[in-house]
Parts: C-alpha cells; sequence; structure tokens
C-alpha cells in the first residue's frame, strides 16, 4: 500500500501559514487507485452543464465516487491560454479542495507548459521562452512552479498521494531545454531533460516528502521495450522517480486489436515495475464509448491490472470521462492557438441531455469492482 505521511511542519518564515493547523486529507493513500482526471469538470460547471446519476450524485465529484471511483487526477499548466485560467493554480487548488471534501485521493499532474504536453508537444512555457536553450535556468523555473503550485495545495490542506513531474515525457520536456537529444548516444541524451525533471521531483520532496513522484510516459503497449534502454539511460544520468506512470489507449493502434494492446500493456507493466523495482500506475486509459466492444476492452483491462497486486500497479485513471462527445473546451474557437479547430475528445465515457451529463455506466463499471 502506498503510505503517505504529513509533511512536516514549516519553519519560521515558511510560505505556509500555520502548518501545524492545516488538517489531514480523508485520504491521503489508497490501496489501489481507481479514478478520473476530470480536469475539464470545472470548466464545464462554468459552462452551465450539471452533472448527476442514478444514485443520486449530484456533483461531478459524487458522481465520480458513486462510480467506485476513490482516486482525483488534476493537470497544471503555468499560464493556461484561456484568460479564465482553467488549469491553472488557482482552478486546481479549487478542485482539489472539492476532491478532499469528497474523501477522494488527488494526483497532481505538472506539463511544465501551457497547454497539453504528450510526445509530439513539450512547449515550454510562455513565461520562461527565454530559458528554451539554458536548461539550468529552465530547471530553476520548474523547481519554482511547482513548489509555489504545491505550497498553495499546502496551504489549503491538501496533500497530494502522488505528483507527476511532466506529462507523457517520451521525449523530454520544456522544449528544447529539457529535450531529449536523440542525436547523442546513452544517458549523455537525457541530460536537459533529468535537470528539469530532477528539479521537480526536489521541490515535490521539499514540500511533501513522503509523496511518491511518477515520471510518466505514453504508450503503455511498447513501454516494456523502454526498459533495456530508456529507463536504464534515464537513470545513468542521474533521473530520479519513485512510480512510473503509463498511458493507456487500446483502442488507438492500428494494426493491432485491443484485446493485443492490452496484452502488450499488461506485459510492459509486469517487466517495468519487476526491472525498475518500483510500482507502475495507469495515469490515462481511455476507449472509445461508441464501439460495441468499449466495455469489454477497459473491463478485461481492469481486471488483468487488478490481477497482478498493487505492489505492482498502483492504480488506473481514466481521462476523461466526464466529457460526451461534443462538448469542448472554448479556446479551440479560438483563431490563432496552437488548439485552434480542433475538436472534441471521443473518448469522454459520460452522455449527455441538454446540460446535464450523466455516466455511461457499461463502460465504468468495471471501477466498481
Amino acid at each position: 500500500m502506498l503510505s503517505i505521511v504529513l509533511a512536516a511542519c514549516g519553519s519560521e518564515g515558511d510560505p505556509v501559514d500555520d502548518v501545524d493547523n492545516v488538517s489531514p486529507d480523508p485520504v491521503t493513500s489508497v490501496s489501489f487507485a481507481k479514478g478520473a482526471d476530470i480536469s475539464w469538470a470545472s470548466e464545464m460547471e462554468r459552462d452551465g452543464i450539471s452533472f448527476s446519476d442514478s444514485k443520486g450524485g449530484k456533483d461531478i465529484f459524487q458522481v465520480v465516487k458513486n462510480l467506485g471511483m476513490n482516486s482525483i487526477r488534476l493537470r497544471v499548466w503555468v499560464n493556461p491560454l484561456d484568460p479564465n485560467g482553467w488549469s491553472g493554480q488557482n482552478d486546481v487548488v479549487a478542485m482539489a479542495k472539492r476532491a478532499k471534501e469528497a474523501g477522494m485521493a488527488i494526483m497532481i499532474d505538472f506539463h511544465y507548459s501551457d497547454i497539453f504536453a504528450d510526445p509530439g508537444r513539450q512547449t515550454i512555457p510562455s513565461a520562461w521562452s527565454s530559458y528554451s536553450c539554458s536548461a539550468d535556468k529552465a530547471a530553476s523555473a520548474v523547481a519554482s512552479h511547482t513548489t509555489t503550485v504545491l505550497n498553495a495545495l499546502k496551504s489549503a490542506g491538501v496533500i497530494p498521494a502522488w505528483v507527476q513531474v511532466g506529462n507523457e515525457t517520451n521525449n523530454g520536456m520544456a522544449w528544447n531545454a529539457g529535450k531529449i537529444d536523440w542525436n547523442k548516444s546513452g544517458s549523455a541524451r537525457y541530460s536537459g531533460y533529468v535537470k528539469l525533471s530532477n528539479a521537480g521531483y526536489d521541490a515535490v520532496k521539499q514540500v511533501f516528502p513522503d509523496t511518491p513522484v511518477i515520471v510518466h510516459i505514453a504508450n503503455a503497449f511498447s513501454a516494456g521495450e523502454y526498459d533495456g534502454w530508456f529507463f536504464k539511460e534515464f537513470k545513468e544520468a542521474g533521473g530520479k522517480f519513485d512510480i512510473i506512470g503509463l498511458s493507456h489507449y487500446p483502442m488507438n493502434e492500428s494494426g493491432k486489436t485491443w484485446s493485443q494492446m492490452n496484452s502488450l500493456a499488461i506485459s510492459s507493466i509486469k517487466t517495468l515495475a519487476s526491472k525498475q523495482s518500483c510500482k507502475v500506475m495507469i495515469c490515462e486509459v481511455g476507449v472509445k464509448p461508441n464501439t460495441s466492444d468499449a466495455a469489454n476492452c477497459l473491463k478485461s483491462f481492469f481486471d488483468s491490472v487488478k490481477g497482478l497486486g498493487p505492489s505492482v500497479c498502483a492504480g488506473v485513471f481514466y481521462w476523461e470521462p466526464e466529457v460526451d462527445g461534443k462538448w469542448k473546451p472554448a479556446i479551440y474557437n479560438k483563431k490563432g492557438l496552437v488548439c485552434d479547430g480542433w475538436g472534441a475528445y471521443d473518448m469522454g465515457a459520460f452522455s449527455s441531455s441538454g446540460t446535464t451529463f450523466t455516466p455511461i455506466t457499461s463502460i465504468l463499471s468495471c471501477f466498481s469492482n
């Protein structure tokens, strides 16, 4: 079991006021995380959307809890593109407080960008643009941002159960300062990335010494292959992590069935947990709910993961179930932005009737087990 204890009291001059009186979270650890990233929910609520279920849930946190979920994942952007600041510090703290009040464990997911970060896009925040060629300056910015956000959570009485430093960092983070240089060989490739990643790791431990830190990569189906070089070289370069995080989208890979994808992902989890002597977390999973096998695909994967035991796999988070395949963020319609013209996310697991969104229980029933 993940065992998270409260961080030590702040010393004189600590930016957190009266830390001794910060109340403990109702849930600071779970034996197996059954969770969801619902980072869009606050914007959806601003758009007039409400959430409900057949069990009387009238709030997104209560609805996902009624599904059997015990954990919430929230992303953090440095300076969000939307002027309302969705997924910025204030929004994340507000959502984390609600998750705490609902009695749920919390994962904080730092993207170190102003928009989504993934293997093909790790755009350095606009405020750090002058650091794009300086890993030292970018690392300092990573440390400062991480510390500021986590201290804001601490002041709000929130202790994260996990913190993710970087999102899907297969090619590094905050380019070009933290980009993996594939023209180099061995651990030399990772010098910039490790400097930034470790700056985040150390900042987490400074604020919450006992909170596990996750290094997260995409493509769980091939992640087992990474053990022979990616994590080996990352660690040889000085990289630090407590848990390996993976993303798994089993219905997205052409040429492979979802059953094959699930089997490959399970193999990756077992390989990484064994060879790296750490737990693996499925930080993101998603299926296409309009396909006939979606429920079977997710249930099969979920059952297989649980069968590995919590000492191997620490849990599964759905990304992002609360949308209906039609709603999308307002900034997707703003011209000139990187997200200009993006469509609605098609792997949400809620359906809509007007402005009321309800879960597709056939898809998400595996979380109740």
